[in-house]
């Protein structure tokens, strides 16, 4: 039997990741490729005319498995009812803007507008933020959308974890799906800590660790820490806009897995334990820290701090 069709609402659905998340979705890139979709596309006032535009090509493009479409700004009809939310809708970073540098007028969107997501399903609706700062947007998501439990809301760190397999699978001339295991600690900002320290990589004689392979630890502990840190900044530099492509791609990767499961670790941020670097503690009784990554860990961890009292003082 056909399955019954998920509701996916995609917030600032008429800007630059909106447009490359919204057609990934209708095929069937984020929940299957059996399983239809109902995709709900809320955007502002301002931008209903290049809201309906995509409407239009949804409708052109003819996806078997889009089974219905709600292009609004409204933000009851956009939310009412749905599984899947994924929060793009936000200020830009541009070129030679830090994190830090949108949070004042993007926290403010995480405050009243959102408080009528309780509106979605709220036991069982799953959150993903996506717009910058993304940790502390979703700590402010948390807090105005109490019917929602904390471990439905959720920030993209995929991004960052797609982005270290990717100078993984560069630096060794391997395919990216046969590097698994890194970890990205810490917020999504300049400050996160790409460990690899427990990174394998798949070879004909078995899985071998990253650093054994690449055996250059001067590399992976400046070169490549820096690179996956400022690879934002990086193409927003190349291409004069935001990465777009690979954020939406990253948040279809981050909403299948939490949805479908993998085998792979990745850690999925969520808002129980914002200040203490989220996820980490379920790791500390398996994983051995190192006194690198501790130090790298309690720098982002005191950035996450920093940011949550700024995002108070903003609303406030």
């Amino acid at each position: 039997m056909a399955k019954e069709p998920m509701r996916v609402l995609v917030t600032g659905a008429a800007g630059q990741i909106g447009y490359a998340l919204v057609p990934m979705i209708a095929r069937g890139v984020m929940l299957g490729a059996d399983q239809p979709v109902i995709l709900h596309m809320l955007d502002i006032p301002p931008a209903t005319e290049s809201l309906n535009g995509l409407k239009m090509e949804l409708v052109d493009a003819a996806f078997p498995l889009l089974k219905g479409i709600v292009a609004t700004t409204d933000v009851v009809e956009a939310c009412t009812g749905v599984n899947v939310a994924v929060m793009v809708g936000g200020f830009p970073r541009k070129e030679g803007m830090e994190r830090k540098d949108v949070m004042s007028k993007n926290v403010s969107i995480y405050n009243p507008k959102l408080l009528l997501s309780r509106l979605m399903q709220p036991l069982t609706a799953k959150v993903l933020v996506v717009a910058n700062p993304a940790n502390t947007n979703a700590l402010i998501l948390k807090e105005f959308a109490p019917s929602i439990p904390e471990k439905n809301i959720t920030c993209l760190t995929r991004l960052d974890h797609n982005r270290a397999l990717g100078q993984i699978s560069e630096k060794l001339n391997v395919q990216v799906t046969d590097v698994k295991n890194a970890i990205i600690w810490g917020n999504h900002s300049s400050t996160q800590y790409p460990d690899v320290n427990h990174a394998t990589v798949k070879t004909p004689s078995g899985e071998k660790p990253v650093r054994e392979l690449v055996a250059d630890d001067e590399w992976l502990n400046t070169e490549f820490i820096s690179t996956v840190q400022q690879r934002g900044a990086a193409i927003i530099k190349a291409r004069k806009q935001s990465s777009a492509l690979s954020a939406a791609s990253s948040a279809c990767d981050h909403i299948r897995d939490w949805v479908l499961g993998t085998p792979e670790w990745w850690r999925m941020d969520d808002c129980s334990g914002y200040a203490c670097l989220p996820s980490f503690y379920m790791f500390m009784g398996c994983l051995p820290i190192d006194e690198f990554s501790r130090k790298k860990m309690d720098a982002t961890a005191q950035e996450l701090s920093e940011e949550k009292t700024l995002a108070y003082s903003c609303l406030n």
